[in-house]
């Protein structure tokens, strides 16, 4: 019998826990999810929102689209923890670096995804994790990019400059009430890369609270093309409960007084 796909329901996959060792060292800890009786269409390699502000690989579209796209879409799905992030899957390793030294994590993932075979790998950043992935995400196994509430606090012009000249495809999903960045002003500024794609989402806010199917539709459009879309919103076979509990002192309001770090000169 069909059942609606909940906040909380994990479909089957094939999920195992992975570690990423970085070239200055460390080791980074994480979760691949595969498809279940076949080969993925397309790879996501997720990176998260800021670890000073409850960013981790666990964030909710993340955690959603890990638990959703292997069976909804044939799509895999990487996450990690970047140097210093916490989650129930452990802790990465390291310490925040601003931005500078997470180019070895960026790294590190793309490697693993390539190693491991895995197929049309995209990168699939949110707020922090989108300047990592304009800032470090320009790699030959990268097919392209989809940016999640992208805030071009850590990135500057030459790192859009560098995706304009190589040509991969860029797609950036930009909330209507964005904190930082909101679709009007993001048009202007992705005019540097010209093949970029900027959505604007009405109603829509930097947590994607409430938005997350809509997410992973517009996901799933750009990296699986032959998948049709809308998503199923039920599934008729086997479905999990997640824990929605684990990350209460991970809320917006929990780090309402910490400032945002800056670029690092």
């Amino acid at each position: 019998m069909s059942q609606p796909i909940r906040a909380n329901s994990i479909l089957p996959a094939l999920r195992q826990d992975i570690e990423l060792h970085t070239a200055d060292g460390l080791r980074l800890v994480g979760e691949l999810a595969r498809p279940l009786g076949r080969d993925p269409v397309a790879t996501l390699v997720c990176l998260h929102p800021l670890p000073t502000h409850g960013g981790m690989m666990d964030s909710h579209v993340f955690r959603k689209a890990a638990w959703r796209l292997p069976a909804l879409a044939g799509v895999a799905v990487l996450r990690f923890n970047t140097r210093g992030t916490s989650s129930v899957r452990g802790t990465s390793e390291g310490a925040f670096s601003g931005a500078a030294d997470e180019k070895y994590d960026v790294a590190a993932a793309i490697e693993y995804a390539e190693f491991a075979d895995l197929p049309n790998i995209w990168l699939l950043g949110w707020s922090f994790g989108t300047d990592l992935t304009l800032m470090h995400g320009l790699d030959p196994a990268v097919t392209g990019a989809i940016l999640l509430s992208p805030p071009l606090r850590f990135s500057g012009p030459e790192h859009l400059a560098a995706w304009a000249a190589d040509g991969k495809p860029v797609t950036a999903l930009v909330p209507e009430f964005d904190d930082y960045l909101r679709p009007a002003e993001a048009v202007e500024r992705f005019r540097a890369i010209p093949q970029a794609e900027v959505v604007g989402v009405p109603g829509a806010k930097h947590l994607w609270v409430g938005d997350a199917e809509t997410v992973l539709d517009e996901i799933v459009r750009r990296v699986a093309p032959d998948v049709p879309v809308p998503l199923p919103r039920e599934w008729d076979g086997p479905v999990e409960s997640g824990d929605m509990n684990a990350y209460a002192d991970r809320t917006v309001a929990a780090f309402a007084d910490v400032p945002v770090p800056k670029p690092l000169d």
